[in-house]
């Protein structure tokens, strides 16, 4: 009978590897918190903690950089990216909304809507009305889980700068349209309610 320790799971070039659920999960929790991150982060260089605000931000050393000291962070630049981290992480929460929304109004049509079906889609059976919005909630629950796997990637690319790494050109424009974009969303979802 062998007393060795069980063998480590074999480490990746940014460290342990993860398993299937914690690979999934770990994106989504980080897009919901760049929000208070990035506020954070905000007052931290506001009061002159800039090496703070980068690592709340998640932008430290990468493994090439684990050998060299990293670049000292400018001031205007970091507080630029919190404010981009918030604006993020505030496109972030309206996507969890419309996650519970869809799992309210979706998978739990039946519960939350005691009736009559009449004028529901899939009505005029309750069945049917649950099965409709069931259909209809799936796929947005499914895009709004991959926009936030999206936004975690985006804001990793668009704090590259930080790291001492090349921006991909196309990174910055593309969250400040997502920005945009998502306030645009609130403000007409704001504006259809009665």
């Amino acid at each position: 009978m062998s007393t060795s320790p069980l063998p480590s799971s074999p480490s990746g070039p940014t460290g342990p590897q993860l398993s299937g659920i914690r690979r999934f999960v770990r994106p989504l929790l980080d897009a919901l918190a760049l929000l208070p991150r990035g506020a954070l982060a905000f007052g931290a260089v506001a009061v002159g903690r800039e090496n703070t605000g980068r690592t709340l931000l998640r932008a430290g050393a990468g493994p090439a950089e684990e050998r060299r000291a990293p670049p000292r962070p400018d001031r205007v630049r970091v507080m630029a990216h919190a404010a981009l981290a918030v604006l993020l992480g505030a496109l972030s929460l309206v996507l969890a909304a419309v996650i519970l929304l869809a799992l309210a109004r979706g998978a739990l049509y039946g519960l939350v809507d005691r009736g009559p079906y009449d004028a529901s889609w899939g009505g005029p059976s309750r069945a049917g009305a649950w099965l409709a919005h069931f259909a209809a909630a799936v796929p947005a629950g499914c895009a709004a889980l991959g926009a936030l796997h999206g936004i975690t990637a985006l804001h990793h690319r668009v704090t590259a700068p930080l790291r001492g790494e090349r921006r991909v050109r196309w990174a910055l424009p593309t969250a400040l349209g997502c920005a945009l974009a998502g306030t645009l969303f609130v403000v007409a979802f704001v504006r259809q309610l009665p």
